[in-house]
């Protein structure tokens, strides 16, 4: 089935415990695009996600595009990411960081020397859709990242369980303005992951797309995995 994936925590030198339930544990989240309002939503959802008795702090990049939505924008956030990073650790309380942009940028980064779990939204759908060998399908919005999520894919050694990539219609920036366009083309997106396709699960894949992932789960059969709960289940 692939080999085994990578800890959230710092890999094999990594000892800390995993932040989760339990008092005086705080996670930081970073957005890697500027949209303030991206990182409230987000927020939100994780602390929906791990309850109130781990406290959720939103962090946004100083410097970026308000959408992550071509490779060269998501290779730019790693900097940024890294050092929106180094900040929430330097503050100190800081017991695990979450990355809330679905190429993971700067998670590999951050986890050569970060001392708690760094998670990243994308991985742990990716493992969280592909448990037991369950085939996957992916729907997203951005057309320009399709060559690097299937490399996310890859990565994780699940290339054999992935049945593809649903892409929703219009520029992303558009839809991300019209909540309701954006749930209905990405539940058309992830119908044709399930008819078409043969998935038995569907990754919604972007963290600003959370709240679109979160209100379309009843409408599928088949687990529907949003990246931001995913993230904070695996932490």
């Amino acid at each position: 089935m692939g080999r085994t994936p990578p800890s959230p925590g710092r890999g094999a030198a990594g000892g800390t415990a995993p932040a989760g339930t339990g008092s005086g544990r705080t996670v930081v989240l970073i957005n890697p695009n500027t949209s303030a309002t991206t990182t409230a939503m987000m927020t939100a959802i994780a602390r929906r996600t791990l309850g109130p008795t781990v406290q959720v702090h939103g962090v946004t990049v100083a410097r970026g595009p308000r959408l992550l939505i071509d490779p060269a924008a998501l290779r730019a956030a790693v900097p940024e990411v890294v050092e929106a990073g180094r900040r929430a650790l330097a503050g100190g309380g800081c017991t695990a960081l979450l990355v809330a942009a679905f190429g993971d940028p700067g998670v590999p980064e951050l986890r050569t020397f970060a001392r708690v779990p760094v998670v990243g939204i994308g991985e742990a759908a990716l493992l969280a859709a592909s448990a037991a060998g369950t085939p996957f399908g992916i729907a997203t919005t951005t057309p320009l990242l399709a060559d690097s999520i299937a490399d996310q894919v890859a990565r994780l050694g699940l290339t054999e369980l992935f049945t593809g990539l649903r892409l929703t219609q219009g520029a992303p920036e558009r839809l991300s303005a019209h909540p309701e366009s954006l749930r209905e083309s990405l539940a058309l997106a992830g119908e044709r992951c399930v008819v078409r396709d043969g998935a038995r699960a569907i990754v919604i894949a972007g963290g600003p797309l959370g709240e679109a992932a979160e209100a379309l789960r009843p409408r599928f059969e088949v687990p529907l995995i949003a990246p931001i709960p995913a993230a904070c289940h695996r932490l």
